[in-house]
């Protein structure tokens, strides 16, 4: 078991599938498929549902754990907590068999509220059989490789909505919305993006460019990560960022990219 509070989980066996952008489900090497891959808890929600495909042809052992997830020193936090419960927290799926894995929270949040959580799913690996054993006797030397998937889960309080849904009919001017401002930063003979949340919801980063006379320059094609609300995040760039320079993102998935103002 985890400790009560640790940093990015390492990945102990060799490869990490991390379930944070796209649509419908994500699938990795070990033929496991996971959908959807952003659930939430809205606020009048007592629980959620993942599911867990078996997509190969072996039987996947997986452990599912729901960690706390905050922000802080630049870097993504998970502790240990009881507020929201993944059933069942081990599963066993034949191929091309499906596990329903429910999402139950404990407590409800304050209102106007958003909590982050990480559904962290190991694959377990198989016994050794005894064809894996030498001649003589000893178990033969081998590499275990583990899947590790990493799903945000985010919960909500009353008065609370950041992601659309169509058989919830609201209006999308009332959604939470991140509240964005960058800077350059320059530490260690290194240089940075930094970005500051000051809104009620996370902001999911995408698609990053920075824009100078009218020139664009990819700082991140697709994902770049994540701002919890009140936090702040940095992340490196591979040369010192001119002044003047103005930086353009997709937040949330939005069909449309938007310019973050500078300052902090």
């Amino acid at each position: 078991m985890h400790s009560s509070s640790w940093r990015r989980p390492a990945v102990r066996y060799g490869l990490l599938a991390a379930a944070l952008l796209g649509t419908g489900g994500v699938q990795a090497a070990s033929s496991v498929l996971i959908w959807p891959i952003d659930p939430v808890l809205e606020a009048d929600q007592q629980a959620s549902a993942l599911w867990l495909e078996n997509r190969g042809n072996d039987t996947a052992n997986l452990q599912i754990r729901v960690f706390g997830w905050t922000q802080s020193g630049f870097d993504d936090q998970y502790q240990n907590q009881r507020d929201v419960i993944g059933s069942p927290p081990v599963a066993r799926i034949e191929p091309g068999q499906k596990q329903l894995v429910r999402l139950t929270r404990t407590r409800e949040l304050p209102p106007g509220s958003e909590q982050a959580y990480r559904i962290i799913i190991d694959e377990i690996p198989p016994a050794k059989r005894p064809e894996d054993a030498s001649a003589d006797g000893k178990t033969s030397a081998a590499i275990q490789f583990q899947m590790r998937y990493s799903v945000p889960l985010f919960a909500y309080g009353a008065g609370l909505w950041s992601k659309e849904d169509a058989s919830r009919p609201r209006d999308p001017k009332s959604a939470g919305v991140p509240e964005l401002s960058w800077r350059k930063v320059a530490e260690g003979g290194r240089s940075y993006i930094e970005i500051r949340n000051r809104g009620a919801v996370h902001a999911r980063l995408t698609d990053v460019t920075v824009r100078q006379g009218g020139q664009l320059r990819p700082v991140a094609e697709g994902l770049m990560g994540y701002v919890l609300p009140g936090a702040t995040m940095r992340w490196p760039v591979p040369e010192p960022l001119a002044s003047g320079q103005e930086l353009v993102l997709r937040v949330n998935g939005a069909p449309q990219t938007q310019s973050v103002r500078a300052g902090q």
